[in-house]
């Protein structure tokens, strides 16, 4: 059950290249300057002291770090780690399993902990304080909890959802820590570094090109350069250039803000189909064919940072800056928003 539960290694080449290039030392970890400089200190004290540190929460959106952090994490402090997610613990038992299978120090990674069911959230409690988990055997009257014993840990959580922590989740945390986009500048040095370690030849102009389309995440910053390798290797000279960047990212329907082909569909409905809006979550969604979770967590949340789409009461609807960036003149009275700067 214990195995089924904790992650096993990625096997197909995408997923090879992406762990390539992920830090392995916080020396190594580009940007998120505060959280490194507090995730240091936190380490070097708790070893100082011959203890385990803190147990560490994570939080933002997704593709900024998070999984990078916790593996960065047990490498600085010399231990193991095991991975699992809040969904697939379902029941108490499993989590029990996990935990009693610890050796000393060893760090537990927990992705998308908002979603851990609410019966081993509450086993988590006592573990997380304690150290000590009680297994309740048998239902009923009869029913009997036998407290077992866990090696000191360290619970490194990451939620892409904060607010659906539950407060006495959150309070046993002794760290907390939000990450923020990257900037530009911070794109740029990753994906030098993702060049090297991948052996792409790559210019300057070439790198700005794919950062400004990454909005603000290294995820999508890796990924882009994966997809410009391949064509500069298949259609170019092999060297990634300014003019290779585009031409390949305009194959992939990736445009200058970074917009791919669901996004721009989104924000073409809202103004063609719905004249700007506003417009509910929903018919949105029907009108460009997917899911409405698909169009609020994926779409929206960049649609709206770069000044594109605003959340109203009355619904969505598209920004002045929106009409723009698809080449249209907005009406008269239009929500006003700015295009997303890329030096922000």
């Amino acid at each position: 059950m214990t195995d089924d539960l904790v992650a096993a290694e990625a096997g197909d080449d995408e997923l090879d290249a992406e762990a390539s290039v992920r830090p392995r030392r916080l020396a190594e970890f580009i940007a998120q300057h505060r959280v490194r400089d507090q995730l240091e200190l936190l380490l070097q004290g708790a070893m100082g002291r011959g203890a385990p540190p803190d147990h560490i929460l994570l939080s933002g959106p997704p593709g900024l770090g998070k999984t990078t952090l916790a593996n960065i994490v047990a490498a600085e402090l010399g231990t193991s780690i095991r991975t699992t997610s809040g969904p697939v613990i379902e029941r108490s038992g499993d989590l029990a399993a996990i935990l009693t299978s610890l050796a000393p120090g060893d760090v537990l990674f927990i992705d998308e902990i908002h979603r851990i069911a609410k019966p081993a959230e509450e086993l988590l409690y006592s573990a997380m304080e304690d150290f000590r988990v009680d297994v309740i055997v048998g239902k009923g009257p009869g029913a009997t909890a036998i407290p077992l014993d866990v090696e000191p840990f360290t619970l490194v959580g990451a939620t892409t959802r904060a607010g659906l922590l539950s407060g006495p989740m959150r309070d046993r945390f002794g760290f907390v820590a939000h990450l923020d986009f990257y900037s530009p500048a911070d794109l740029d040095s990753l994906l030098h570094r993702s060049a090297r370690i991948l052996g792409v030849p790559i210019t300057a102009a070439g790198a700005a090109e794919i950062a400004g389309r990454s909005r603000g995440t290294p995820r999508i910053a890796n990924r882009l350069l994966r997809r410009v390798r391949d064509y500069a290797e298949v259609r170019a000279d092999g060297v990634v250039t300014e003019e290779t960047a585009r031409a390949a990212l305009k194959v992939y329907d990736v445009d200058a803000l970074g917009l791919d082909r669901l996004d721009r569909a989104v924000l073409r409905a809202l103004i063609e189909s719905f004249r700007g809006g506003p417009v509910g979550l929903s018919t949105l969604a029907v009108a460009v064919g997917e899911q409405s979770d698909t169009v609020e967590e994926v779409c929206e949340p960049f649609l709206v940072r770069a000044g594109l789409l605003a959340r109203t009461p009355r619904g969505r609807v598209a920004t002045e800056a929106g009409w723009l960036h698809l080449g249209k003149t907005p009406p008269s009275g239009v929500v006003q928003g700015d295009l997303f700067a890329r030096d922000a």
